[in-house]
């Protein structure tokens, strides 16, 4: 019995400590809404610390922490004048007509930060707009459901916005990884590097050009292929 009512407390004290927290986060919200509206850094930052306690910055919330107002704001709203989900979904809606006017350059890869860095430009549907890079991450999350291939794949130490259905191949991954770091590979190169027969070689390299997504330069001794989604390589 003292053992179970030592839970119950702690459990208590608890709540009560993660209560005044989410309280105290409400605040700083209301406080510097404005900085965290012009500041996409600190807003994504305030969005981890969100989540991380538990709180939807999108969810109806007054100072009381649980107790719901009928038409009142999320923290989103409270701080930029709009609820977070129509953020993301203008951000998303900018995000996917960059990657479709840019998939004849890239096949289909786009760079994170070279996608944010066109939505920034504006040129397009809803003008320019300030975002981090979690906020393009978060918006092709929010495309998921919709279909149409959007995700996020890492290749190397780079992460790239795939706009079409089709899954990359093992060796694909292997070779694009490889441009990344070299800058570009030749046929010759995979054989020795990664002990391929001449077949393997040029049939990924046949596909990831008939996808658009490697370039060729036939200029060199020996053709060289490289990838326009590392061009802009600022990771």
């Amino acid at each position: 019995m003292h053992g179970d009512a030592l839970k119950a407390a702690n459990m208590e004290a608890l709540k009560t400590q993660l209560s005044v927290f989410q309280s105290l986060v409400h605040n700083f919200a209301l406080t510097h809404a404005e900085k965290i509206k012009q500041d996409p850094a600190l807003r994504n930052e305030f969005h981890r610390m969100c989540t991380s306690i538990g709180v939807d910055p999108a969810a109806a919330t007054n100072a009381a922490v649980g107790k719901k107002t009928p038409g009142a704001g999320g923290f989103f709203s409270m701080m930029a004048g709009k609820d977070d989900k129509e953020f993301v979904a203008r951000v998303a809606l900018r995000v996917v007509e960059v990657c479709r006017a840019s998939r004849e350059e890239n096949g289909g890869l786009l760079g994170v930060e070279e996608c944010r860095q066109r939505v920034a430009k504006g040129k397009g549907v809803g003008g320019a707009m300030d975002v981090a890079s979690d906020d393009v991450l978060r918006a092709v999350e929010s495309l998921k459901p919709l279909g149409g291939g959007f995700s996020i794949i890492t290749v190397g130490s780079k992460k790239l916005i795939r706009s079409i259905p089709k899954e990359l191949s093992t060796d694909q991954s292997t070779v694009l990884e490889a441009i990344q770091i070299q800058g570009f590979v030749t046929v010759s190169m995979l054989e020795d590097n990664l002990n391929w027969e001449n077949a393997r070689a040029e049939t990924v390299i046949e596909d990831l050009l008939s996808a658009s997504l490697v370039w060729v330069d036939a200029k060199t001794s020996e053709k060289e292929y490289w990838s326009p989604a590392f061009m802009h390589d600022d990771s």
